[in-house]
């Protein structure tokens, strides 16, 4: 059976295209922050701690924001839904232009926060959809294929931010420029989803029907304790993400003083993710042979040992180390996701609004890590080897217990 027909022949494939195309979106904006903190650093003479406020305006908006979406998706549908997160998106996107005529963060700061709670309505309906549009057992396979132009997104961000805000004319509108192209892109592809279907009807009976089986489909959201752990490892991960790409530029300029901010720039947007969308596309087709669960393990502990490489300042080595742990990092979201709504059933949406949730992660960790890394950036990197550690715990917990339902 392919990955994208239920057992009655419906073929979920272009809509699911459409959904992997809002996942690419959302990496473009996730991609331009890490750009953005940098420049924020110079522009606004701010410490590394107070930068970290650029990736706080976002995943704040993704706390805040996460239990409403979650009402909308359940009261609205997907497709309305998107269609009112994707609106949100590009109006956050296009108040960057009257920002950049004040020189202080805080617009700044604003139009970060409303387009993040357009970002988190379009993930609250992104996520069950790529992870429901098909038979269960491949759902983790499809979430990381769907995770891969989000990946692409991710490369795009840094090169378009490098491009038009580092390499700019060193005016603030300099930096509403990437994001008047990102606003465009997005009310693009809010016009053609007018005219996709999206098969929500068929989804919700499909994992209505998985729960029975599994028998998950009855008693509170809470009395799942995997889906508690998957809260914890989704919190950890965003933080440990956002952290590892909010100062990858600065651990890039200490490690080697003769390199400049741009060529970081770059160096983030080809090789690091560029790393990190093979590995998406990798671990789809790794977890036709290992299981879901294992592979988290394996790649948490990876990252564990990327992140002692940083810590202990080997120069080259360690750079290198961290230059990887973006290949081991890349199916990490998507898997816990997926894991974290396996057999949910009809608690599917409001699992995936606290997974959503815990995306504010992201507003933790840059602040933490910028604290702790002022005069040795290495030393922030501290907090992502803890997180990596428990997602690795994590993807065992889940693997052990995937063996005891077997039995």
């Amino acid at each position: 059976m392919s990955m994208f027909k239920n057992n009655k022949g419906v073929n979920y494939l272009i809509p699911f295209l459409l959904i992997a195309t809002l996942y690419l979106l959302w990496g473009l904006a996730h991609g331009m922050l890490d750009v953005l903190n940098k420049h924020f650093q110079e522009t606004f003479d701010m410490t590394k701690a107070q930068s970290g406020f650029v990736q706080f305006s976002v995943y704040i908006g993704y706390f805040i924001m996460s239990l409403p979406a979650g009402f909308i998706m359940k009261k609205a549908g997907y497709k309305r839904g998107l269609m009112i997160g994707l609106l949100i998106f590009a109006f956050g996107s296009l108040l960057f232009i009257p920002a950049s005529y004040i020189h202080s963060p805080y617009p700044f700061f604003i139009a970060l926060f409303i387009l993040a709670c357009g970002l988190c309505i379009i993930e609250n309906g992104a996520h069950p959809c790529a992870t429901g549009m098909g038979p269960e057992e491949f759902a983790e396979q499809r979430i990381n294929y769907a995770a891969a132009f989000n990946g692409v997104g991710w490369i795009v961000g840094p090169l378009l931010g490098t491009a038009l805000i580092l390499n700019g004319t060193g005016s603030n509108f300099d930096l509403a420029k990437p994001y008047i192209v990102v606003a465009a892109l997005v009310i693009l592809v809010a016009i053609v989803m007018i005219f996709i279907k999206l098969p929500e009807a068929e989804m919700e009976a499909d994992q209505k029907e998985s729960a029975i089986e599994a028998g998950t489909e009855t008693g509170s959201i809470w009395e799942h304790k995997l889906f508690i752990f998957a809260l914890i490892a989704q919190f950890l991960y965003v933080g440990a993400q956002t952290g590892v790409g909010s100062f990858f530029i600065n651990y890039a300029v200490e490690t080697d003083p003769s390199m400049s901010n741009e060529t970081a720039g770059y160096l983030l947007a080809f090789g690091c993710m560029g790393m990190f969308f093979i590995g998406r596309m990798l671990s789809g087709f790794i977890m036709k042979w290992i299981k879901p669960a294992q592979l988290l393990s394996i790649f948490g502990l990876l990252g564990t040992l990327c992140m002692v490489l940083v810590l202990m300042k080997l120069g080259r080595v360690s750079f290198i180390g961290l230059f990887l742990s973006y290949f081991f990092m890349a199916p990490m979201f998507p898997t816990i996701f997926a894991l974290g709504v396996k057999g949910m059933g009809s608690h599917t949406k409001q699992a995936s609004s606290l997974l959503v949730m815990c995306i504010v992660g992201g507003a933790v960790f840059p602040i933490g890590m910028g604290a702790l890394g002022q005069e040795n950036m290495a030393l922030g990197f501290i907090l992502p080897l803890i997180a990596f550690i428990y997602i690795a715990a994590f993807g065992v917990m889940h693997a052990i217990a995937g063996k005891k339902e077997l039995k």
